[in-house]
């Protein structure tokens, strides 16, 4: 059954006139009494009482009128509903933020703006560390991510770099160099080194590693963070040093100073990790989105 025929049922319905519904419809009225006839006979009741001016609705018409208005309505809804979900404008959108990401003023940023655009758009965040996250792309439970890299899964995963953040190192409060604002990584060759298993960020560990290795020093390994963020607590308690991407100085634990690294130092890689071949519009638009903040952002 061709969907026009509940508009002309309508449209006639509306005129109470073959003749005025034609002219409203700019068709014909012959095709239009044709192509009510037809609807009848594919519905097997009668919809119209035929009079010598005009038509009136058979009991059978009034009764199916509405639901006839309602299909039209379902149909424009349908057709809206899919012009948006191309655009990239609605549907539901899972974000994974790696550890420490959400401190940084960009990306909350980027997130309230791609709100704004689009408000019809169910956005669901979820913090985690960078493997997981990877593991949730590859497993379809989140769409998009913003990662540190590297990732494992490179085959599976398409990584777009945004920008490489620079890292601080925390010391405890009364540090014999707290005073210091530029801090050289060969002076902390005896502070233990408190840091996050590298299985959870294995890119900013190494960079954290390859760092000292760079400054000519292996320091002793502290007690051990459970995230990245974990450290800070860590160090206010007085139990080593740690080296941090710069937005976790937002974090301020009582006990903890923070201060520039001098060259060698180590970054932060941040990036953002789609599916391969991934080209749901929802996920491209807040990729672009993100990039072209991110681009601007001011370190």
């Amino acid at each position: 059954m061709d969907i026009r025929h509940f508009k002309y049922f309508i449209a006639v319905a509306d005129a109470g006139s073959i003749t005025l519904a034609a002219n409203r419809l700019g068709m014909e009225q012959p095709p239009l009494s044709q192509q009510l006839r037809k609807l009848e006979e594919n519905l097997g009741v009668s919809l119209f009482i035929r009079q010598t001016r005009g038509v009136a609705l058979t009991e059978a018409g009034r009764m199916l009128l509405p639901q006839a208005r309602l299909l039209l309505e379902l149909r424009e809804q349908f057709i809206e509903n899919a012009k948006s979900l191309a655009e990239g404008k609605k549907g539901h959108l899972r974000i994974g933020l790696a550890g420490s990401v959400p401190l940084l003023p960009a990306i909350p940023y980027a997130i309230r703006q791609f709100s704004s655009m689009a408000p019809d758009v169910i956005l669901s965040l979820e913090e985690s560390n960078t493997p997981a996250l990877c593991n949730a792309l590859v497993n379809y439970k989140i769409d998009i991510a913003v990662i540190r890299p590297p990732v494992i899964q490179a085959e599976l995963i398409d990584v777009i770099p945004l920008f490489n953040e620079p890292t601080l190192i925390a010391l405890p409060h009364g540090h014999r160099f707290s005073h210091y604002e530029k801090i050289h990584l060969k002076d902390m060759a005896n502070d233990p080194l408190i840091i996050f298993p590298r299985e959870l960020g294995p890119g900013l560990y190494d960079s954290i590693v390859a760092a000292y290795q760079h400054a000519g020093v292996t320091p002793p390994l502290g007690q051990q963070a459970p995230q990245v963020a974990g450290t800070i607590p860590l160090v206010a308690a007085g139990l080593g040093v740690s080296v941090v991407p710069r937005s976790l100085q937002q974090l301020h634990a009582g006990g903890v100073t923070y201060h520039e690294i001098a060259e060698p130092a180590p970054y932060a890689n941040l990036a953002i990790g789609v599916r391969k071949k991934q080209n749901r519009p929802l996920v491209q638009h807040f990729s672009k989105l993100l990039k072209d903040i991110c681009t601007n952002y001011t370190l």
